[in-house]
């Protein structure tokens, strides 16, 4: 049974909570929906922040809501180019990670933990998993074919998901660029 999954680059992007917003934008400030995600009601808002770090600064990063706890979600190339040391986590495990400064229109915040490079994953339904005997935290192999590049990735963690939603690996830019992607496309999980 062929496996086939949506591919998308998850480009960098900062998650902040209410209080943060708050302090980066004025204490009346609300997120605003933009564009809608294809995972779970996620959306990009409408503000953009800077982020700071000891060799650089990078402008117009993405905000995406709703509200969660703090993490700036970078590439290995935006964390060098700041001039920060992020690790490799799965998303939600900032403990010990990079602090990095966050800049909006009315404020800044000093995180002093945060910055991460999210390990690739994918998003699946727990449905689905279960048909391709798939669990929580399985780690397998994904074949993403383009033109000139076609690559397999190795150490994709698993990540089902409660409920219907669309089975979905997420690279980060570094990776996607490395496969010679364009946009989103299928891969296929490698037995």
């Amino acid at each position: 049974m062929e496996k086939r999954i949506n591919v998308e680059i998850s480009a960098r992007h900062v998650h902040l909570p209410e209080d943060v917003y708050k302090t980066l934008f004025g204490a009346d400030a609300e997120m605003t929906p933009v564009k809608y995600l294809t995972a779970g009601g996620a959306f990009v808002d409408e503000k953009r922040v800077t982020l700071v770090g000891p060799k650089g600064e990078m402008k117009r990063v993405a905000i995406l809501g709703p509200y969660r706890p703090l993490q700036v979600e970078l590439s290995k190339t935006d964390a060098r180019t700041l001039g920060l040391d992020a690790p490799i986590r799965i998303s939600g495990n900032i403990k010990g990670s990079s602090p990095v400064k966050i800049i909006g229109d009315a404020g800044e915040y000093d995180a002093a933990e945060g910055a991460i490079v999210a390990k690739r994953h994918i998003h699946i339904a727990e449905e689905d998993a279960e048909k391709w005997g798939l669990t929580k935290d399985s780690v397998i192999k994904v074949k993403i074919e383009t033109p000139d590049r076609t690559t397999i990735y190795d150490d994709v963690l698993v990540r089902p998901n409660p409920g219907p939603a669309p089975t979905i690996l997420h690279l980060d830019t570094d990776e996607g660029n490395a496969a010679g992607m364009t946009g989103p496309q299928d891969g296929f999980i490698v037995d």
